[in-house]
């Protein structure tokens, strides 16, 4: 993929989402809800894991095998470190088949953290 190509995000089924916390808006956190929202952004802030976990919410099909998005600039231990980070953060779910491990991005979860942050609410 060159620099200059735009690449079209899937949209979140927002319907389908499985709040796990009220919206910013309607009231504090709870301690247990803060420390399970917080879990999720925590993995989000290292740039390695954003790249990654663009990476496998660009690639065609919704699903993305390592072998495919290992290219970061890291090696492959630490790649499999960050993923497996974003993954016990919820926001990646994983397959093995084979050799090769595939990732998805969790919807659910994705559209829940936006959810929690919609000021509209």
């Amino acid at each position: 993929m060159s620099k200059s190509e735009i690449v079209e995000l899937p949209v979140l089924d927002t319907g389908a989402a499985v709040p796990c916390c009220p919206p910013i808006t309607a009231g504090e956190l709870t301690q247990a809800d803060a420390e399970k929202m917080a879990a999720m952004f925590k993995a989000l802030p290292d740039p390695v894991r954003l790249r990654l976990f663009s990476k496998v919410a660009s690639y065609a099909g919704g699903e993305a095998c390592v072998c495919d998005i290992s290219d970061v600039g890291v090696s492959q231990p630490t790649v499999s470190h960050h993923l497996k980070k974003l993954r016990e953060a919820g926001l990646l779910t994983s397959e093995r088949r084979g050799t090769w491990v595939y990732y998805q991005i969790a919807p659910s979860v994705v559209a829940a953290m936006s959810a929690m942050l919609d000021l509209r609410t």
